[in-house]
């Protein structure tokens, strides 16, 4: 008679313990340093990280090498479990990111949505990958192929940053204006072509990315999912939304999102693509429902966006190691990408703009918002050192250019702004926007499609 197998054994104390400790200091000086980043009119995701890099390799673990190998054990086992809480987070996120997407109002923008998002993708793509051909050997990991080096680097460069541009947006009284829900719907065509775009270069970095049939059918199977999506996707998603909406409060709404984000986020895992790719799909369905009532995702809004978040983005500070820069090499070459991650994405709409027949001043704020790479570019570079693309170096200066960017883009869109006449549309709508509510942590409780 077979025997029963034994019951896996639970975490360990020490384990637990260690464990509890990570959460409780990341989340603290999370929000400490967030709250303070906010305080002087920056991104609070510039205090997240730092709270990362305090407690990483480029502080603790310099100063007190002994309390940094207790907290922050290098063994997988370990220091995945605090991993695990920021990829539940990340997945939260980039879903209710993907809520913005709406679809009709990119179609009323039409040509010059197009012109601007086309240029705005390509002239910093084609720049990020020729440089990425010319990177020193510390800011490629051993073994990757500098075509799929410079590929990833080049989608690094190229994408914005929604949740960091609806903020900057809100922030400035900018939101009703006809430039701000420009760059807005500019920037969600970027971020749904850099979703995909990532998803076949990782695709390429796992198969070889000299290997052609690798990649034809990393673009069949991402036509599949997405034609599922559309077809079987909505309907699913409708019906789902229909039958947690008559379970009273918000309890049962939440949970069936997040279900959804999951299952999806899984889909794509499973197909060799990444995760978060299934989790933007999938917000991008249920941000489009009819069936769908806002008002009831904004108490997982506010968690993901006071907790989950947070967590993540200093998990992500965990990994930076700013010594690294020391390297003249590898301060040369986050020089260089810096310069071309903004000079390339500020031409590029700028270039746009003016094809589409915008003013100056109208092409100048379009380059100054969508520079703004933020929360998208983190994650891109979180799922880089994953993948084994990048080294530690490469992906310090990733994230620093997260940084940098979010930084510079308020200032130079509210000169730019300025110079641009709103006109009577615009007045109606802003009593609308004023209207609008965000979470403790900045992000929009309402989607774009209501907007």
């Amino acid at each position: 008679m077979a025997l029963a197998a034994a019951p896996v054994a639970v975490i360990p104390a020490p384990h637990l313990l260690t464990f509890l400790l990570q959460l409780g200091l990341l989340l603290g000086l999370a929000t400490v340093l967030g709250r303070l980043a906010a305080r002087f009119g920056l991104p609070a995701l510039l205090g997240e990280l730092c709270a990362g890099i305090l407690v990483g390799p480029s502080l603790l673990a310099n100063v007190a090498p002994d309390v940094s190998a207790w907290l922050l054990p290098q063994d997988p086992a370990r220091f995945h479990l605090i991993d695990a809480v920021g990829q539940l987070g990340v997945l939260l996120l980039v879903g209710l990111t993907g809520m913005h997407v709406d679809a009709g109002f990119i179609r009323r923008q039409g040509r010059t949505a197009a012109w601007i998002s086309g240029a705005g993708l390509v002239v910093p793509l084609a720049l990020g990958v020729g440089i990425g051909f010319l990177a020193p050997h510390e800011m490629i990991a051993d073994g990757v192929d500098p075509l799929v080096f410079a590929l990833f680097l080049g989608i690094a460069l190229c994408v914005s940053a929604i949740p960091v541009i609806a903020k900057i947006l809100m922030e400035m009284r900018l939101l009703h204006r006809d430039i701000g829900q420009l760059i807005l719907s500019t920037a969600v065509i970027d971020d749904v072509v850099g979703w995909f775009l990532l998803s076949v270069v990782s695709v390429l970095a796992t198969a070889g990315a000299r290997t052609g049939q690798a990649a034809a059918t990393a673009v069949a199977l991402l036509a599949a999912f997405v034609l599922v999506a559309l077809v079987l996707g909505r309907r699913t998603v409708a019906a789902v939304l229909r039958l947690a909406d008559r379970a009273e409060g918000s309890r049962t709404t939440i949970a069936a999102v997040t279900v959804m984000f999951l299952l999806s986020a899984a889909a794509t895992h499973a197909l060799g693509f990444e995760a978060i790719l299934g989790a933007f799909v999938c917000g991008a369905l249920i941000g489009s429902s009819p069936d769908l009532k806002v008002a009831k995702l904004a108490p997982l809004q506010t968690f993901v966006a006071a907790v989950l978040a947070p967590i993540f983005f200093a998990t992500a500070g965990l990994r930076m190691d700013l010594t690294e820069l020391a390297n003249p090499a590898v301060l040369v070459a986050g020089i260089v990408v810096l310069a071309v991650a903004v000079a390339g994405k500020f031409a590029g709409a700028y270039l746009g703009a003016r094809i589409a027949r915008r003013s100056r001043w109208e092409a100048l704020a379009l380059g100054a918002g969508l520079n703004s790479r933020g929360v998208i570019e983190v994650i891109i570079a979180m799922v880089g050192l994953r993948l084994g693309v990048l080294t530690t170096a490469s992906y310090t200066v990733i994230v620093l250019v997260a940084v940098v960017t979010s930084m510079m883009a308020p200032p130079l869109l509210r000169l730019a702004a300025s110079r641009i006449a709103p006109n009577d549309d615009e007045a109606v709508r802003e009593k609308f926007f004023d209207a609008l509510q965000t979470t403790p942590g900045g992000e929009l409780v309402t989607t774009a499609k209501e907007t």
